[in-house]
């Protein structure tokens, strides 16, 4: 199986070392493929395999986290659109590092689309998924029938033959759902061997999305891969950032199956409102609330930081204005970065594009230097940094604050501590954040306070290592404000945790 990336992009932009390159007739290829490979109007496929949580490294020069799928059934319908994706997943063999990890027995996962719809299944409850809607679409067309179906049916698509590492391949490539540039691969045997895209992604940008099928057999009369592997991310960093790896043991084609029923929450459901809602924890310091992640806006003398820019740059807009409104005066000179999960640093290009000095782990830096800041073109999802690219070019960012000890910001009048964890399974390259006057202590991931009256969270090892590293630093804890989650007391946390 391939390990490395680095063939993707050359095929992606088509710049290869290759003995030759010739044009094709772009149908006449697609044509062949059909007839060696079958055409279902939809297929159902099962097996076993395992699968990996995106963005969610123990540090960002590791591979995704990887969980074993005991079982996988997967059934898409070509003419309606949709695809029903469902597994089960538990820790097995794969180390207990990384976001999600470990998990605690085993986890049923189902994901539907169906047309612009798209839905997970929660227990018996759908749950709307309107912003994953795009690309599971899309994915439909990067399956390996479902890739001939849609360039059959292209007015752009383009072929081309090249001899890559010795072998005679076709690339054909054409423009899926009027945005993403699709290319194919189809081997000697007219059997459709790759498909790889991008996607818009707030840490990467264009990020590479791509499949390998291999190991192709008959199935009453369709030719389908029983090794299907995939990957998603960034070959700078790592040469893999490997997806999903099933293999395939049963293939049904042209089965009756009865169509998915779209529910009537998910027919209405549209994107969320961002909202970013403040609450003053003590004289200078706000944390900004209103979504599944929050930041903490800190108060100095003559500037303004503020812990944590998660998810993306429309969150991290919101933030900043309610920023603006509670303290009009300061600029914000510092965001804190926790880590470099994406959901909790998705946001920070905002905050770099507005000239504000990034404090994180020392061993984010050549990650977030050489790929996260690069203020190179986004042609799928632009933001203000790669917007304004000439004007960031050069040494203009980031402007950067390491941690690899403790690191102190302050005025003279108010101190924020910033230390890195030690002996957590969660990230590599965690910071805390203590605020030692009001005696405020501010995570992410690893301690998330309920409400008033809700049933508390039962114990894990990151809350453990949260109350080591506590003692370690001999912390003298009032309050913990979470990322995630609400504001407690540390006499609750001690309770749960079991400490003094």
């Amino acid at each position: 199986m391939p390990k490395s990336l680095s063939a993707v992009v050359a095929l992606g932009m088509l710049v290869v070392g290759t003995a030759s390159a010739q044009d094709q007739d772009a149908q006449s290829v697609v044509r062949a493929a059909i007839d060696a490979m079958g055409n279902p109007a939809n297929v159902t496929y099962s097996g076993a395999g395992w699968v990996a949580n995106i963005g969610q490294s123990y540090t960002p020069d590791d591979d995704w986290p990887r969980f074993e799928v005991t079982t996988y059934t997967r059934t898409i319908d070509y003419d309606a659109r949709s695809s029903r994706e469902e597994y089960t997943r538990r820790q097995g063999d794969h180390a207990p590092q990384g976001g999600g990890a470990p998990i605690q027995g085993e986890q049923q996962r189902v994901f539907l689309t169906s047309g612009d719809y798209s839905w997970n299944l929660n227990g018996p409850n759908p749950a709307p998924q309107p912003a994953a809607a795009e690309v599971r679409q899309l994915d439909i067309w990067m399956s390996p029938h479902g890739f001939l179906t849609a360039a059959a049916d292209a007015t752009d698509a383009t072929a081309v033959s090249l001899v890559l590492q010795g072998r005679e391949l076709t690339i054909v490539s054409f423009t899926a759902m009027g945005k993403y540039r699709v290319n194919g691969t189809i081997n000697e045997e007219n059997l459709v061997e790759r498909t790889q895209t991008w996607v818009a992604n707030p840490i990467f940008g264009d990020m590479i999305y791509d499949h390998r099928y291999t190991e192709y057999r008959d199935f009453d009369g369709v030719m389908f891969p029983t090794v299907l592997h995939s990957h998603q991310g960034d070959p700078r960093i790592h040469p893999g950032h490997n997806w999903m790896d099933i293999r395939v043991t049963d293939v049904q084609a042209d089965v009756n199956a009865p169509a998915l029923t779209v529910p009537d929450n998910v027919r209405q459901a549209t994107l969320p409102t961002v909202r970013a809602e403040s609450t003053e924890l003590a004289d200078g310091v706000w944390r900004i609330a209103g979504g599944s992640h929050h930041s903490v806006l800190v108060e100095f003398r003559d500037f303004v930081a503020v812990v944590e820019a998660p998810q993306n740059e429309t969150r991290s807009l919101a933030v900043i204005a309610e920023v603006r409104r509670l303290v009009p005066d300061k600029p914000i000179r510092y965001v804190v970065n926790t880590h470099h999960h994406f959901d909790h640093a998705g946001g920070l290009r905002t905050y770099v594009a507005q000239s504000a000095t990034v404090v994180t782990h020392q061993g984010n830096r050549d990650f977030y230097y050489d790929v996260f800041f690069r203020p190179d073109r986004r042609m799928l999802e632009p933001d203000i940094l790669s917007d304004r690219m000439p004007w960031f070019a050069g040494n203009r960012i980031p402007a950067f604050e390491t941690v690899n000890e403790k690191y102190v910001l302050s005025d003279g009048v108010r101190t924020m501590d910033i230390y890195p964890m030690q002996g957590l399974a969660h990230d590599g390259n965690m910071l805390i954040i203590y605020l030692p006057t009001e005696r405020i202590l501010i995570n992410a991931d690893l301690y998330s306070p309920r409400g008033p009256g809700a049933q508390p969270p039962a114990a894990n090892a990151s809350m453990r290592s949260l109350s080591q590293n506590i003692e370690r630093l001999n912390l003298d804890v009032e309050r913990h404000v979470g990322v995630h989650g609400q504001v407690g007391s540390h006499t609750d946390f001690n309770r749960i945790v079991g400490g003094n």
